[in-house]
């Protein structure tokens, strides 16, 4: 891609959409099924640490998913017959979304996973998982699902900064997110990176420094989110303290804008925003309003005649 084909024509856009991809990819609408598979994460249930990341609700970030108590078949029509209301002829994804997804023996995953896609109307998986979470039997098995379905791998970085990793409960480092990509993409799987912005105590450099990080990994796509801070969370504590102080609409459109500016502008963007139960929502209370934020993303970009990998592999004096 070239500086000629931003914005592009059918969608107006200065980045490279998840819509836009999908589109061009299958000429049609696809939308997500979001599942909860009844997972748990390593670092909760004691296998790498205890309590979880300390931003995640106790739904395990997927709180739009189905329930749990459902099987995946009883999930998937009542999370599609949703969607319908939004999207009546769109081809769907299934999304495996809460918790860690590749967290539990192999013939249990096969299971779940091969219940999905049997499901009418499913053109893929999206599996969201953790890069300490890929033993050689379960990537070997998804690179078999890959060669005979569309398959995207999730994988949640969040930070490069060991500092905060630990602050959050991560249980992993950065040397082992690489290596979990790097075993993925030896059977070519799509891997998809998340990051968030606004951790406790990351400045603008440090949240640029995890994007160029990404930016150079062999993933195909990002996830860019902003932390929210929701009740029951252990984060709660670590604000109350101090230790966390929210970004601003205007703080956060520019960040998002300077990180599109240094991605490969053929990597797929996912995900720029994002909004959590209202609920369960402390703050910051101006993500709600979702399309302002997009929108402000976009005015951002053309105020700056910029794009997606405007600077990307380019030197940029620091501001």
């Amino acid at each position: 891609m070239t500086e000629n084909l931003f914005p592009f024509p059918s969608d107006g856009k200065r980045y490279y959409t998840w819509n836009r991809y999908l589109r061009d990819e299958f000429g049609h609408k696809v939308y997500k099924v979001a599942l909860d598979a009844g997972f748990d994460c390593p670092n909760r249930d004691g296998t790498v640490a205890f309590g979880g990341c300390t931003f995640c609700s106790a739904a395990g970030s997927g709180d739009f998913a189905g329930e749990r108590v459902d099987p995946i078949p009883v999930q998937f029509e009542k999370i599609k017959h949703k969607m319908e209301q939004k999207w009546k002829n769109g081809k769907t994804m299934a999304y495996f979304q809460a918790y860690t997804n590749t967290h539990a023996p192999l013939p249990i995953l096969k299971e779940k996973f091969e219940a999905a896609l049997a499901q009418d109307g499913v053109m893929g998986i999206s599996i969201a998982t953790r890069p300490d979470c890929l033993p050689d039997d379960v990537v070997e098995y998804l690179a078999e699902l890959n060669e005979r379905t569309y398959l995207w791998v999730e994988l949640g970085l969040q930070t490069v900064h060991e500092k905060t990793a630990t602050m959050i409960n991560r249980a992993h480092d950065f040397a082992t997110y690489v290596e979990g990509v790097e075993k993925l993409r030896k059977h070519n799987i799509r891997v998809c990176s998340h990051i968030i912005n606004g951790l406790p105590l990351e400045t603008n450099e440090m949240m640029m420094e995890t994007a160029k990080a990404v930016a150079n990994l062999d993933v195909q796509g990002i996830k860019i989110h902003l932390l929210h801070l929701l009740k029951g969370t252990p984060m709660v504590k670590q604000y109350e303290k101090g230790m966390l102080e929210f970004l601003d609409k205007d703080e956060y459109i520019k960040l998002v804008a300077d990180q599109l500016e240094i991605i490969p502008p053929e990597m797929i963007v996912h995900r720029i925003t994002g909004d959590g139960p209202i609920d369960l929502m402390i703050g910051p209370m101006w993500s709600v309003n979702k399309w302002e934020v997009l929108n402000g993303i976009d005015a951002e970009l053309e105020k700056r005649g910029s794009w997606q990998g405007k600077f990307y592999n380019v030197e940029v004096p620091a501001k």
